[in-house]
């Protein structure tokens, strides 16, 4: 729990805004928050939205501490740090920030939460690119510990471990992205196991609900307690990774080659024929989907493996 008095400004009031004033107000008693959004019912919209997300805090308390601005020169005025959550779009992102910059204290941090535009690009018209870092979550930022931190070439040392402190004093896991890179590492990831997900439901090798199943009765649970490093290191015993890579790399490798041509085929593209059929049998399985359940669920197995 971060004990110091903060102010934040939040420039955005999407779902993802939220989840963050959320993780903000909750977990700093004497933080403070204002919101800037152009939408004309944002006070309502907030009030009614944001209890939501604060589901294991006081809410009177925390929206005491929030406030909402109607431009964002009074928005930025007197913090400490501004988080932008604006349009995923990299004209906006490069409009704003000079604006931001103009109008926030000289020594505030700016942080970006995209999910792709690194700092370098959105700094392009900023006087001062060293104060722009990335800080991207995994969503939702008021229950994942991660945050991607991606300095450009330009971001400070001291915006870097002002950032980390911050964060770490709320309990979260922000961990450093040495080189920028299309998505970042986390959806690198997530998006690389969706993909090989789509090509065996589109080959017919699997259905969408039982490849769900595999990968909460097999991975899920792994990769909770250790990552893929740690994972496959243990699973080759006192010889560790080096000992699994000689016992299964060349699975490994035919795995990967399989994938390497499904690739090639084109057979998995965004909007492809198999994208229908996929989407098809994931509304049959699933529905909507209770967020509140799944958010639920997840507080669970974080405070079961200490990641909470």
């Amino acid at each position: 729990m971060a004990e110091r008095e903060h102010k934040i400004a939040i420039v955005g009031a999407g779902t993802i805004d939220l989840s963050f004033a959320a993780l903000h107000l909750a977990k700093n008693a004497t933080c403070t928050v204002t919101i800037y959004d152009t939408r004309p019912d944002l006070q309502a919209y907030v009030k009614r939205h944001l209890p939501g997300y604060l589901m294991e805090a006081d809410h009177d308390t925390c929206l005491a501490r929030l406030a909402f601005a109607n431009d964002l020169q009074s928005a930025v005025k007197d913090v400490e740090a501004v988080q932008e959550q604006g349009p995923e779009n990299a004209e906006f992102k490069v409009s704003i920030w000079p604006q931001i910059e103009q109008h926030a204290p000289a020594d505030a941090v700016f942080w970006s939460s995209t999910s792709g535009i690194p700092a370098r690009v959105q700094s392009a018209q900023m006087k001062d690119p060293s104060r722009l870092v990335v800080v991207h979550p995994f969503n939702p930022p008021h229950i994942m510990p991660l945050l991607e931190i991606v300095p450009s070439p330009y971001t400070s040392q001291a915006v870097l471990d002002r950032t980390l402190s911050y964060w770490r004093a709320l309990g979260r896991t922000p961990v450093i992205v040495k080189k920028e890179c299309t998505g970042f590492v986390a959806n690198r990831l997530a998006f690389a196991l969706f993909r090989e997900a789509c090509s065996l439901v589109a080959q017919g090798v699997v259905d969408v609900k039982d490849l769900d199943e595999i990968v909460q009765a097999s991975m899920g649970p792994r990769w909770s307690v250790a990552g893929p490093f740690k994972s496959y290191h243990a699973g080759g015993g006192e010889g560790g990774l080096t000992s699994f890579m000689d016992k299964i790399g060349g699975t490994m490798q035919e795995c990967w080659e399989a994938s390497e041509v499904d690739v090639r085929k084109g057979a998995i593209k965004v909007g492809g024929d198999w994208q229908a059929e996929a989407c098809r049998q994931t509304e049959e399985a699933y529905g909507v989907v209770d967020t509140a359940e799944r958010d639920e669920k997840t507080r669970k197995v974080l405070a079961a493996v200490g990641g909470a």
